[in-house]
């Protein structure tokens, strides 16, 4: 495919001297393997993993992966006829199975902690003709994105991120069926020192490699339930936060399983005396010159900008828990309980935790 990213003109300044310090990299750290991967609409990483040299070659150029990857259920299976006409879509480019092309992005590259001969980067995602994907997360975002710095804005957004870490007691098996696990606390004790005492040997594993990702983390916490710890995160701006969450999840789940663990951020998973993990999305907006948050106010608890997006939130909460609940188990949590969402609401709370209680399902 030739210069693909110049051809096209998909790179900034920035992504190109970035790719110029990868191939840098490559060389002093010795990688032996780099991961290109990108987001599915469920959230779950894909790509394919190219021997160094071959990485090197076709980072301008592309690699090619078939578009199904975009189209399939939560079982992996894909969900729309892609060998009619306009592959279910009355899309010529999905028609078939044919293929897309992920550009990597280069500045999101980094060396994997646990897997040092391996260097990591998130894609986007084209049609051969140049065009972006049009189900790629990303581009959607920063379509939003470049809506904002037309007018000089900046998203800026911090997580809060739960999830239940468990030990492995088996092989994982090859029928499907979930791996048989056991906690590794009691739970029923929030932020009790002695219960995250009995998990620090694992929680500084994973502290070390958030870290060693140069991901911008604040605390690692044990939350109520058994097996249940919230990860926190201070704030990034456009693009990042999200990137942040796809690397996040990954490097949990991978780190956990090479030391005999399974870690799921699935909203209730079926375990004994489960209680139930979500997560906090804490979302601003900035001055892109000067950096002031537009949601301040001198005299209002929130700006007139502030009030709008929060209206925004509300007006779209219901048609956005298909995107951001869409397992079945986001849904089973007991309406008895104090943090079950029932209602939208926008609430002005005196509190740092943010401006809008939301949903605390999550995947």
């Amino acid at each position: 495919m030739g210069d693909f990213v110049a051809r096209h003109g998909l790179w900034s300044e920035e992504q190109i001297a970035a790719a110029e310090r990868i191939a840098a990299s490559v060389v002093q750290n010795n990688l032996q393997v780099v991961r290109f991967a990108f987001a599915d609409a469920h959230g779950v990483l894909r790509g394919k993993t190219l021997v160094v040299e071959e990485a090197l070659r076709v980072l301008r150029s592309g690699v090619n992966v078939t578009t199904t990857l975009l189209l399939k259920d939560l079982s992996g299976k894909t969900a729309f006829p892609v060998y009619t006409p306009g592959g279910g879509f009355d899309m010529p480019e999905l028609q078939g199975a044919a293929d897309m092309v992920l550009v990597p992005d280069p500045t999101t590259f980094r060396i994997l902690p646990w897997a040092p001969h391996s260097g990591w980067v998130l894609c986007d995602i084209h049609f051969h003709n140049g065009d972006p994907m049009p189900f790629s997360t990303r581009h959607l975002m920063r379509q939003s994105l470049d809506r904002l710095a037309e007018r000089g804005i900046e998203f800026v957004a911090g997580l809060e991120v739960e999830c239940h870490i468990l030990k492995l007691d088996e092989a994982v098996p090859a029928n499907g069926e979930p791996p048989q696990t056991s906690p590794i606390n009691a739970g029923y004790q929030y932020l009790t020192e002695l219960r995250y005492d009995e998990i620090d040997p694992l929680m500084e594993i994973l502290r070390k490699a958030f870290q060693a990702l140069d991901l911008p983390l604040r605390s690692l916490e044990i939350e109520f339930g058994p097996s249940q710890v919230e990860l926190t995160f201070g704030p990034t701006v456009g693009l990042a936060p999200a990137d942040l969450m796809m690397l996040l999840r990954s490097a949990v789940k991978q780190v956990c399983r090479r030391h005999g663990y399974h870690a799921t951020f699935m909203c209730r998973p079926k375990l004994p005396n489960v209680v139930s993990s979500g997560w906090h999305l804490h979302q601003s907006l900035r001055r892109a010159d000067d950096g002031t948050n537009l949601f301040m106010s001198e005299t209002e608890p929130l700006s007139e900008l502030g009030r709008f997006y929060l209206g925004g939130l509300l007006a779209h909460a219901r048609a956005a828990t298909a995107f951001r609940a869409s397992r079945d188990c986001s849904g089973a949590r007991p309406a008895s309980m104090r943090a079950a969402v029932l209602r939208i609401v926008g609430l002005g709370e005196a509190r740092p935790s943010g401006i809008m209680r939301g949903s605390r399902t999550g995947r």
